[in-house]
């Protein structure tokens, strides 16, 4: 794995791979999929590259196999909580590391047909959105074992 000591995502992907933490999810070949923080979208994870890169062309002949990481990190989520669509994001402008939050939107979604960031905007001065946005209906342990368990039953790849 080549790292940038500059970027903080760097550092969570070695920590990830270092020891097992609460939101792990799966250790793939080239990616790190973890739990993220917004579960009232319920199965919200993010997906880092192992490989230092802020674009997709840098990844060379990784490429393909970090994306279909990330397909099949999508179907796991899919089939463990049936949102209505996933929304992915692979943007990079705050942290420069290639990183997707992968977003599952349920019809129910107040604001389904918003992005996402307008709400996290909004939690970073309202706590009582904080807490909403944190707060889903299944418990981040169990989403990541619901998701574990299906990676685990399809034969993902891991290291």
């Amino acid at each position: 794995m080549t790292t940038d000591p500059n970027c903080p995502m760097c550092g969570t992907v070695a920590d990830l791979h270092a020891a097992d933490r609460p939101d792990l999810v799966w250790r793939f070949p080239h990616s790190v999929a973890f739990v993220g923080p917004w579960q009232f979208y319920t199965g919200y994870c993010l997906l880092a590259s192992r490989a230092h890169a802020t674009e997709l062309s840098q990844l060379g002949p990784n490429r393909a196999a970090f994306l279909n990481e990330l397909a099949l990190l999508a179907e796991a989520i899919e089939a463990c909580f049936r949102p209505q669509k996933l929304n992915y994001e692979l943007l990079g402008n705050l942290v420069p590391h290639l990183h997707w939050h992968v977003f599952p939107r349920s019809a129910d979604d107040p604001e389904r047909l918003q992005p996402v960031w307008i709400a996290l905007e909004r939690a970073k001065t309202d706590p009582a959105e904080k807490r909403r946005l944190e707060t889903g209906t299944v418990p981040p342990d169990e989403v990541r074992a619901r998701l574990r368990a299906w990676l685990t039953a399809h034969n993902a790849p891991t290291t």
